[in-house]
């Protein structure tokens, strides 16, 4: 499924489910929530705070989605193509760090 084909889903699922999108600012707090859900599972798996028995039946993927799925609302909300977007921001981020990354000593592996 491209981006493209993923906001054209979202929209449908809201138009035929949903009743209408949350509010802008609706959805930017439930965007924050959700980041907020995501970021709980990564301290937990990958920092130093251990699960709680509430947090075991979480699911990184399912909370990644969330997240996409709320910043697609957005998207189609604002009228942002985040195919083209996208695009453009890697774009940018070639041109802007295409040595910059390469030439940071604190990237390079102990290997070497």
């Amino acid at each position: 499924m491209t981006i493209e084909q993923a906001q054209q889903e979202v929209d449908n699922w809201i138009k035929t489910y949903g009743v209408r999108y949350f509010s802008e600012l609706t959805n930017l707090a439930i965007l924050t929530e959700e980041v907020g859900e995501m970021a709980r599972i990564m301290a937990r798996t990958y920092g130093d705070q251990s699960f709680k028995k509430s947090d075991l039946d979480k699911n990184l993927a399912d909370e990644m989605a969330d997240v996409l799925w709320v910043l697609m609302c957005l998207a189609n909300q604002t009228g942002v193509d985040l195919t083209e977007a996208f695009q453009k921001n890697l774009e940018k981020k070639t041109k802007r760090d295409a040595t910059r990354h390469l030439e940071n000593e604190k990237l390079k592996s102990n290997d070497e």
